[in-house]
Formats: C-alpha cells, structure tokens, sequence
C-alpha cells in the first residue's frame, strides 16, 4: 500500500509539472520558461521555478567565467557580453577561490578541495562538466583527485553531485542535508537532442521552498533531460537575462533573505551564455 502511494504521488507531481502553464517567452533562439506553484501543489510545496533552453542550433556556446574576488553572476555576464548565465561550482566564501576543478581555455584555475572525511574529493565533486566549442557534456568523475587534468578539454568545471547520465538516476549521499533538506538549487541539464537545461529553483522561503536532490533529479528527468549536474546553489543560485526586468534577474536569489529580485550573492564563478559571432 504504501509504494503504491508513492508512485501515484510521483505521476502526480509528474503530471502538476509537464501540465502546469508555464509563462513562455522565445528569445533569440533560446527559449525561457518561468512557472511559479504558489498552492502547495508541487512536492505538496511553493516553489518559483526557471529554465533556459538552449537548442544545439540556437547560434550560442557556453562559457566558463572566473573573478579573482567575489562577483555577482548578472555583473559576470555583463563584463563578457553574455546573453544569459547562471552562478557556476562551489567556492570559499572568505578565499573567494574555488573548491572544485575549473579550466577555462586552457588554464587551470582550481583544484578539488578534499573533505574532512574524504581522502581525495568531496562528493560534490563527482560531476564535471565539459565543454569545448559547440560540444557540451556531462560526465561522472574518476575518484582521483587529479582527474580533470588528464582530460584534453579546453574547459572543464567540476560540480556535483551528479543526478542523471544517461538516463540513469545516479546514486549521492543521503547522510547529508545538502542533499536531503530543501534548498535553492542550480543544475545544468542535457536533453537527447543536444538542447541544453540551465534551471534554477528558488528556496527558503514560504513563496518558493526549494527542493531536496531527489526532487530536483526528479523535476529535470520529467523536463527530459538524461544528463543532469547539480552546481551551486543555495544563495549563489541565480539566473540572468540580458535585457530582462530587474537588472536581468530572472528569479528570486535569496541571499539578502527576501524574495525578491535583489539579493544576488557575489560567486566565484559562473556559466555563461555567449552568441556566435
């Protein structure tokens, strides 16, 4: 009795998401989809929810961006001329450096941080995403500490945990309430077609609570993705538009504890949108 609650319960949620009437706007190429559960109706929670979809065809590439001192990710985009960003992979907050393997063009820039109960990386760590050219991909880390740097790709950015690759629901750690609790979330999605997902969720608030890990694999499958890499998230998430309202802020980054379009957190990094020139 009680599996068969939890899977009406998923085809429920399942169903609330591809159904619900998101707010569609087309913009150059890429298309962007805000919808905001304000009944309790998804994960029986609130939540504001966005994504950019990205076509394989769009005219656009990713880029990876780094700031030697914390900057918020809409001041990022608009010093590279991005059409769109999200904030990136995890970073000190004091050191301003990050904690997770990051290239850009070539150049090595970060290393993975161990954990205190970890000999070689933390289990955020065990993602990475890949990018040369037009060619975006997901792929599950060795356990290593230095295995980004046996790979050929010009840049590379690991994050975690990873939730889906090749369709496959991944395994992560349920001892910690990072994965657990409810949180604002970042990820990057792959669907078949080669259209990217940048989607962010917001959280800690009564209008948007945000989602455990498990909801967040969940949300990104039924939105068709079969690769899926959760970034940072909590106050660093954030989703910019360039020439979108409130400074190109999509949603409700939480830092400044409102919700409101306000309280960008200052990252290390971030993933940029770039048109082809």
């Amino acid at each position: 009795m009680a599996v068969t609650a939890r899977v009406c319960l998923a085809q429920s949620d399942s169903l609330v998401l591809v159904q619900a009437r998101w707010q569609v706007d087309s913009i150059d190429g890429m298309v962007l989809k805000t919808i905001h559960f304000n009944h309790h109706e998804y994960f029986h929670s609130n939540q504001f929810m966005a994504v950019l979809e990205i076509p394989s065809q769009s005219g656009h590439t990713l880029q990876l961006a780094y700031e030697p001192v914390r900057t918020p990710t809409s001041t990022i985009a608009k010093r590279h001329h991005a059409v769109a960003a999200i904030n990136g992979s995890f970073f000190d907050m004091d050191k301003h450096n990050p904690v997770c393997y990051l290239r850009i063009d070539g150049q090595d820039i970060g290393e993975n941080t161990p954990g205190k109960d970890t000999v070689n990386r933390k289990y955020y760590q065990y993602g990475t995403l890949l990018i040369n050219g037009d060619s975006v991909r997901i792929a599950r880390t060795d356990s290593s500490r230095c295995w980004e740097r046996t790979l050929p790709d010009s840049n590379i950015m690991t994050a975690g945990p990873l939730l889906l690759l090749h369709g496959e629901v991944q395994p992560f750690r349920h001892d910690r309430t990072f994965v657990s609790n409810r949180h604002p979330r970042t990820a990057v999605g792959i669907r078949p077609d080669g259209t990217l997902l940048l989607f962010v969720v917001d959280g800690r608030s009564k209008e948007s609570e945000g989602m455990s890990l498990d909801e967040l694999t969940k949300t990104l499958k039924w939105l068709g993705c079969t690769d899926v890499l959760n970034m940072d998230g909590g106050g660093s998430t954030t989703l910019y538009l360039e020439g979108w309202a409130n400074g190109g802020i999509v949603n409700y980054p939480i830092d400044n504890g409102r919700f409101d379009h306000h309280g960008e957190r200052g990252v290390s990094n971030a993933i940029l949108v770039i048109r082809n020139r």
